[in-house]
């Protein structure tokens, strides 16, 4: 099970299409409520969520993805949830993806960037792992990308650590 975590605030695209895809590779997805059901995007889309924090089941966790966008990161940054499924995926090699704001705010403090390449929207590098500035990036478990422009190649790099192929997704390569 893939968790994606919305919080209000969170960037449309971020979760949109790796949403969209990942559910197309036939990868099973629920989207996370941070402090509540019904979630309000940075752009006013309203997101009813599969279900709400007290509802993850980290033991089913193949990933935890986590949006930008803000202060849909602030939120999620704020929840005791996310740092919980953050250390989890740490500790049990669970793939964490993030991007935009994600990386460098949510994932800060928490250990994921401790020796690892990253990056994430300019401005929001932290000086914990190795900021590369690229628009994807992926370390071991760790994936992060720059922004909504990097949300397909973001959803593609999931679904190819998460199937261990794109198959059936080649058209959204480019």
């Amino acid at each position: 099970m893939v968790y994606l975590f919305l919080a209000d605030g969170f960037e449309d695209m971020e979760a949109v299409v790796p949403f969209d895809l990942m559910k197309r590779a036939g990868i099973a997805v629920k989207t996370v409520g941070t402090g509540k059901k019904t979630i309000k995007s940075a752009h006013g889309l309203y997101v009813t969520a599969d279900i709400e924090e007290n509802e993850v089941d980290f033991k089913k966790a193949e990933a935890f993805v986590f949006p930008g966008g803000w202060p849909g990161a602030k939120n999620l940054k704020d929840s005791e949830t996310v740092n919980n499924a953050i250390t989890f995926a740490l500790h049990n090699n669970i793939i964490i993806g993030a991007i935009c704001a994600s990386p460098g705010y949510v994932l800060c403090g928490t250990g994921a960037l401790k020796d690892k390449k990253y990056t994430c929207f300019p401005g929001f590098e932290v000086p914990e792992g190795e900021y590369t500035a690229n628009s994807l990036e992926t370390d071991g478990k760790l994936i992060t990308a720059n922004g909504p422009q990097s949300a397909k190649d973001f959803a593609l790099a999931l679904v190819k650590a998460i199937n261990g192929n794109i198959s059936g997704l080649e058209a959204f390569e480019e």
